[in-house]
């Protein structure tokens, strides 16, 4: 490796063997891995054998957001005796440990996990975490994944990077890389591909959504997007609506955002804070992406505390939030994370986006699903249901919840009581659940057909 001089022999003294870095944890330790992209794939399979191989080795808390696969220190201990894995947000191969019992959910609101750190509800004795090599000036950057990632450092007694040319160099606002001053080991990884799941199919529905949302986006909106096929599908068609000075203001940095780049959308230059940037948090999406964000001024990640805040996100004009959900009540309560008592994914940013936006002068928040979905055995069920079911996590209060959207329509519910919230989430639920939704709405007394309002 061409190295700058002055940073030479400081590298070599903390270089480390993966399993050299292993051997680092000891028996009872709290460690971190860094979030998303920036998880340790490759020093965790040194620290899974370090499990199979030393059984005096026991009681380790592994603590993480969305370890990209399977985390094999986890699968290494089916006792769950030896590592106890524990996560804020839930990825599919989370979901399968979670589902095995070898993953823990931890609840949190994104903007402040940053400050569960800074105030020792969490204290990590050691961090392993994913960056790019070391650059010219000292620096490993953190690429797709600021997030808390520095605090995460800052906090820990020990630091360990595991370096990847794979991950790209992004510029950021603040604390979006590491100083090798602030390191205390460097493992040289095997440069393995980031993950790039292949893109979600978008439906009919999904496409009618997202046609129903085009309208509510006007020239110098700012926009923030979820992951699934219908963001994907209306950035797509975003990209061809001709809108001019759009702003991103963003948790998660997608693919649709690289069309509207690209096809000339995008200036931020509405934006009365971090004007000028598409700002982000993290990212995840496809190699297009990945290559579009390295090395590229006009983008530029911050931490979560800052991009999330709501507070921050209300500063900005026509703030447009659109995120997925999984079921809606006849309340207005949104769930976006869990299936019953089965963690699917977790609060996130989510919560954080609707409060924002809520605020911002001209700002709206939209909760989108499609009217129905299939379950198991291939029944069409109703996403918009009288009550959650016993274990369904509410993700937004019905006090916070701005506009409703499914293929049937768009409804704003603020300002609205319980019985014109009711009919509203009726009206745009799928037509074959209408009049059962009725019959158990009069049951729970907020709907009446002598309240309809001619």
């Amino acid at each position: 490796m061409n190295l700058v001089h002055n940073y030479e022999a400081e590298y070599i003294r903390k270089l480390i063997a993966p399993e050299g870095a292993a051997g680092l944890i000891k028996s009872g330790d709290t460690i971190a891995y860094g979030g998303f992209i920036l998880s340790p794939i490759f020093t965790d399979g040194f620290i899974a054998k370090r499990v199979k191989e030393d059984k005096n080795f026991r009681n380790v808390k592994i603590m993480t957001q969305v370890y990209p696969g399977i985390c094999q220190a986890a699968m290494a201990d089916p006792t769950h005796e030896q590592i106890y894995f524990c996560n804020a947000f839930f990825g599919p191969g989370d979901r399968f440990l979670h589902v095995n019992g070898l993953c823990d959910f931890v609840p949190t609101l994104f903007h402040e996990f940053p400050y569960y750190l800074m105030n020792g509800y969490f204290k990590p004795r050691i961090v392993y975490l994913r960056t790019t090599p070391l650059d010219k000036n000292g620096f490993f950057n953190f690429g797709i994944s600021n997030a808390f990632m520095k605090e995460l450092c800052k906090k820990a007694d020990l630091v360990v990077v595991e370096t990847n040319s794979s991950v790209p160099y992004c510029y950021g606002g603040f604390d979006e890389a590491l100083h090798i001053s602030e390191v205390d080991y460097i493992v040289e990884s095997d440069n393995s591909p980031l993950l790039a799941p292949k893109p979600v199919e978008s439906t009919d529905a999904d496409r009618m959504i997202a046609n129903l949302l085009i309208d509510e986006i006007h020239d110098g909106s700012c926009i923030q997007l979820g992951i699934g096929g219908m963001p994907n599908v209306l950035g797509s068609m975003l990209a061809k609506s001709g809108l001019k000075d759009l702003g991103i203001h963003t948790e998660m940095f997608i693919d649709a955002f690289v069309d509207l780049h690209e096809a000339g959308c995008v200036t931020n230059a509405k934006k009365k804070i971090y004007p000028g940037k598409s700002v982000y948090t993290f990212a995840f999406g496809s190699q297009r992406m990945y290559d579009f964000l390295d090395n590229n001024p006009s983008c530029a990640s911050y931490p979560v505390h800052y991009v999330n805040d709501p507070a921050i996100i209300a500063r900005i004009d026509d703030m447009v939030s659109i995120n997925n959900a999984m079921e809606v009540d006849l309340y207005g309560q949104v769930s976006s994370e869990s299936d019953k008592f089965r963690q699917v994914t977790g609060t996130g940013g989510q919560l954080d986006f609707v409060f924002g936006a809520g605020r911002s002068n001209g700002g709206k928040s939209f909760i989108c699903l499609t009217s129905t979905y299939k379950d198991k055995e291939g029944n069409v069920k109703s996403r918009l249901v009288p009550t959650f079911a016993p274990g369904t996590i509410t993700s937004v209060p019905r006090s916070m919840t701005n506009y409703v959207v499914t293929e049937y329509g768009v409804i704003q519910l603020k300002g609205k009581s319980t019985w014109e919230r009711a009919d509203a989430i009726i009206g745009i639920a799928h037509p074959d659940f209408r009049d059962s939704l009725i019959a158990e709405a009069e049951k729970m007394n907020i709907w009446k057909k002598t309240n309809r309002i001619a």
